[in-house]
């Protein structure tokens, strides 16, 4: 008799954990992830690695609506722009693995299955801690009236969101022009940032944070790590790094390569005035 509280303390806990959106949000995240790995490491590809990654912010977001009940104008609103930017970024990663027909990032990664696995963990990871506060909004039963901080940070999302999706392009129409074969891009908005999509991939999170931070409370305010997290991994580990080292190796005893290093931002644009 002395073990039934405690199995009833547990099957509280696991009830409640199983009710919880984020941990059902986190565990779906991981499914998703691991799914993806088995059928990627059985076909030896990543040609949908990236869209399973956009994918899962997607389901993740509507998810944790129906999951949290969420009805009000910011939960929906904040689950829209989330849909916008994983259909977008996701088709063109896609499109643009399609055309090139590999990812360099997995030249020595694809045919190792544990190694695969840990890429697909870090995506979980990736996914889960990005959209961590999209979750926890749409997980939240309180709502607040709109205003300003909504606002500035739909703002925000909307100049993120055009500054990665005009970079892109200008960078895919750029290589795409057999003029520009083994040439790199300094043009549009490549003049005024190295890395302009990645800039507007932080601003568009913290964008989506700054909006949702409007009813958050306590502890809720840790998922400002959402945006941090996009800028430190972008900034130091799989995104700059990689690709100014490429580009060093490739033109870096060019002149003209060498002025535009120390005339351009690596990420944030200089002030015009």
């Amino acid at each position: 008799m002395t073990h039934r509280p405690t199995l009833d303390l547990l099957a509280e806990l696991q009830e409640a954990m199983m009710g919880n959106t984020l941990v059902k949000c986190a565990l779906t995240d991981l499914g998703v992830q691991w799914a993806g790995w088995a059928l990627a490491s059985a076909l030896r590809t990543e040609k949908f690695y990236d869209l399973a990654g956009s994918g899962t912010f997607i389901l993740l977001a509507h998810l944790s609506r129906y999951w949290g009940g969420a009805s009000s104008v910011r939960q929906r609103v904040q689950t829209g722009l989330v849909t916008a930017w994983g259909l977008r970024l996701g088709t063109f990663l896609f499109l643009r693995i399609l055309k090139d027909g590999h990812d360099r990032r997995f030249n020595h990664v694809r045919d190792s299955p544990g190694t695969f696995f840990v890429y697909w963990n870090v995506q979980a990871l990736w996914v889960f801690l990005t959209l961590l506060p999209t979750l926890m909004l749409n997980s939240e039963k309180r709502d607040v009236a709109l205003g300003p901080r909504d606002y500035v940070g739909w703002a925000l999302w909307g100049l993120g969101f055009a500054t990665e999706a005009i970079a892109d392009q200008q960078k895919w129409l750029f290589k795409g022009d057999p003029d520009n074969a083994g040439k790199f891009i300094r043009s549009g908005l490549w003049a005024i940032s190295r890395h302009p999509n990645y800039l507007g991939e932080i601003l568009q999170w913290s964008g989506l944070w700054l909006s949702a931070s409007s009813v958050f409370s306590g502890w809720q305010h840790l998922s400002a790590v959402s945006p941090l997290f996009v800028w430190f991994l972008l900034r130091y580990v799989s995104g700059i790094p990689i690709l100014e080292k490429q580009a060093m190796k490739r033109w870096g005893s060019d002149p003209d390569f060498q002025d535009y290093i120390r005339n351009t931002p690596l990420l944030w644009p200089r002030p015009w005035f």
